[in-house]
């Protein structure tokens, strides 16, 4: 889970609260064949399908594996939001960006998998401690210990507000797209990047200090 190196020389979180430097413009947006390739995919076209996925497969996994903490489950996401996609495609009609709606279908896929997990009893296989596979995942043994409290304390967010620090913060969405994506007024998702960067601060603070190894 990559939060950006700054975050190793940073001996306090104050940058939680506060709006990221990048304008609207300035943020990524939505690849300009998303349109054309739509109604390729409608019409069968397995190639325009392959092309959607190399314009959004990589983003999406990003933003899978911050919200699950873990890279099989954002795999797994993933492939099961291009199902949902390749199945609906005849029946989206255009009322949001394609973009927006395939990122929806992935967060709710994400959503999903969270509710799984929490009804399923937590398998210890071998020697594995739990956790291990996320931990490993997320950062290096060797990381920055502000950065890897910052990660752990992302995951222990309420999932919306979760899903508002990562879309923004992390992989750069507009507020617009965000309330898009989850459904919610655009001051909705402000409320909840504030909130979530609010909580931040609050476990981070609270958080022990652990030493920086030699």
């Amino acid at each position: 889970m990559g939060f950006g190196t700054a975050l190793e020389d940073r001996s306090q979180v104050a940058f939680l609260a506060k709006e990221e430097s990048l304008s609207e413009s300035d943020r990524p947006g939505e690849p300009k064949e998303d349109e054309s390739l739509l109604d390729r995919v409608r019409a069968g076209d397995v190639s325009a399908f392959e092309r959607l996925y190399e314009l959004h497969g990589a983003r999406m996994k990003s933003v899978a594996a911050n919200l699950l903490g873990n890279p099989a489950d954002a795999e797994d996401a993933v492939q099961e939001t291009f199902l949902k996609v390749y199945r609906g495609a005849a029946a989206f009609r255009g009322t949001a960006r394609l973009s927006t709606w395939i990122y929806r279908v992935l967060v709710n896929a994400c959503y999903d998998m969270m509710r799984r997990k929490r009804r399923r009893p937590v398998e210890v296989v071998g020697e594995t401690a739990p956790g291990t596979e996320a931990a490993e995942f997320l950062a290096p043994v060797s990381d920055h210990p502000l950065r890897l409290s910052l990660e752990a304390s992302v995951r222990d967010l309420e999932p919306r507000r979760r899903s508002a620090f990562v879309l923004y913060a992390v992989e750069g969405f507009t507020h617009r797209e965000i309330g898009e994506i989850l459904g919610v007024p655009e001051g909705t998702s402000k409320a909840l990047l504030f909130e979530a960067r609010r909580d931040l601060q609050r476990r981070l603070s609270t958080a022990p200090r652990r030493e920086v190894s030699p």
